[in-house]
């Protein structure tokens, strides 16, 4: 791999300038995630690893803003990612001490999620999820350090994680505590970070076809043959297998990040158009309270007499909860995002002011 020269041009459809294929990815991420943990089929893991995807998009977002000013850009994604948590954190930290009059000083990573955050086992559903919070923050403070990697060796950049990961998993190293956690997450998903940065700067556009065609699918049969040779309590299921997960998401985002369909089809059906603005605007709040809501669905599913529906009508409860805290925490995002607030933003995001700022 070159060293990158220059960004290519997007395929943007939306009146805000965004690029809509990588907002549909997301949204595809985010509603993957959702039904994966109400269902838990390892399976999905393999259609779409969405966590591999979604560090990949956050890498090629990153890197739009590093490449023009890179301290502003880590402030504008700590500023949008933090509050969301804060806000949870608000609600959960007073409910933990009232059922288990118990609290530690790990609580602080509620603050600043260097570590996953201080949780009892009645808040299971809720912090079981904010190990992505944790990586996510830890990738953009890297991120100054990594493009500066990359514009000088970008395939090393690239390798890095999984040497590292490799080592965690089959070397000598072995790593455990909240540190080991932060370094085996950032090893497992640096690499689709990294392809980010291909994809933002174009060179991942320009890379030979026929190289990537060997180098998908080894990366993808590798991946798999992990999984299915170490299999957890839980199957071959890749977010259990940190290895196979590094190594099948990478490939697989080679390939999403690769390719630039128009979205124009997408601008002309307005539900759907909306739909994938919402869940966008709306990321950080659904990822956050989602596995609460399926928590609480089962039940408030039996008091409403969702069996009757079978899996599908708690589906449904979960649903019609993860709305609820839509609506309830998600003008957060806006205020962070310095976007007006709104109660469903399915239209081209406002700005709070005219002097205010998107990055």
């Amino acid at each position: 791999m070159r060293a990158p020269q220059s960004r290519t041009s997007e395929t943007l459809t939306h009146a805000n300038g965004r690029d809509r294929y990588l907002d549909l990815l997301r949204a595809i991420a985010i509603l993957r995630v959702i039904v994966f943990h109400m269902f838990t089929f390892a399976w999905l893991s393999f259609v779409f690893p969405a966590m591999g995807v979604m560090f990949g998009l956050g890498g090629s977002l990153m890197a739009a803003s590093v490449m023009r000013a890179p301290g502003r850009a880590v402030r504008s994604r700590v500023r949008r990612l933090l509050p969301a948590l804060w806000v949870m954190g608000a609600v959960l930290i007073p409910l933990m001490w009232w059922h288990d009059q118990e609290l530690s000083v790990e609580l602080a990573f509620w603050l600043v999620p260097l570590a996953e955050p201080f949780g009892t086992e009645w808040v299971e559903p809720a912090t079981t999820v904010l190990w992505y919070l944790v990586t996510y923050l830890w990738f953009v403070l890297l991120s100054p350090v990594a493009w500066w990697a990359y514009r000088r060796r970008p395939l090393a950049t690239l390798l890095v994680p999984l040497v590292v990961l490799a080592a965690t998993q089959v070397g000598p190293f072995e790593v455990g505590g909240l540190a080991g956690d932060v370094v085996v997450n950032m090893a497992t998903f640096g690499a689709c970070w990294v392809a980010g940065f291909a994809h933002r700067t174009g060179q991942l556009r320009r890379l030979n076809g026929v190289l990537l065609a060997f180098l998908v699918p080894a990366l993808l049969a590798a991946g798999a043959a992990w999984a299915l040779t170490h299999e957890t309590d839980e199957g071959a299921n890749l977010n259990e297998i940190p290895l196979a997960q590094g190594l099948y998401s990478l490939g697989f985002v080679l390939v999403a990040l690769r390719v630039a369909p128009s979205m124009g089809w997408l601008a002309r059906n307005r539900p759907l158009d909306g739909t994938v603005t919402l869940l966008n605007s709306r990321a950080v709040t659904i990822y956050l309270w989602h596995n609460v809501a399926i928590a609480l669905a089962f039940p408030l599913g039996d008091l409403i007499g969702a069996w009757n529906l079978g899996d599908l009508g708690y589906l449904g409860v979960a649903v019609a909860l993860i709305a609820l805290a839509v609506l309830v925490f998600g003008w957060v995002e806006d205020v962070a995002a310095r976007r007006r607030p709104a109660l469903l933003p399915v239209g081209p995001p406002r700005t709070a002011g005219r002097h205010a700022v998107r990055t």
